[in-house]
């Protein structure tokens, strides 16, 4: 029987090095969408980066996580307000129903009981007109 041949050893073995392997995986991808996600760098410098990366994977990684990890949570943070953004600014047009007689008539119900002030009711009535 195979299972027979196979000790506990190179069971264990063979998950720490299949979790490395995983986890090198996940940093590459990281570092790749980071790259590629930097608006500031320059195409030579991002090519640069990538066949580092394919000839000396490891040292390569390391480097660019101690020079560039601080700016990976700010690019990343960035990117998720922007989609956030973005969703939000969908939503928001369609939930926006109706005519724009009948979102300018909510908005003066609205001036009118306190909820919103006149600076407020005349942006939506200007984004009601077009």
């Amino acid at each position: 029987m195979i299972l027979a041949d196979i000790g506990l050893g190179e069971i264990l073995w063979t998950t720490l090095v299949i979790f490395f392997m995983v986890m090198y995986f996940m940093i590459l991808f990281s570092i790749l969408g980071d790259l590629f996600r930097d608006h500031e760098t320059s195409g030579w410098a991002k090519a640069a980066w990538v066949i580092f990366l394919l000839i000396f994977p490891f040292l390569t990684a390391l480097i660019y996580l101690i020079a560039r990890g601080g700016g990976m949570a700010k690019r990343n943070l960035a990117a998720q307000a922007d989609a956030q953004r973005q969703f939000n600014d969908y939503v928001q047009s369609v939930a926006s129903s109706g005519s724009p007689a009948e979102q300018i008539a909510q908005a003066q119900q609205l001036l009118q009981s306190g909820a919103i002030n006149q600076a407020e009711f005349d942006r939506l009535k200007a984004k009601a007109l077009g």
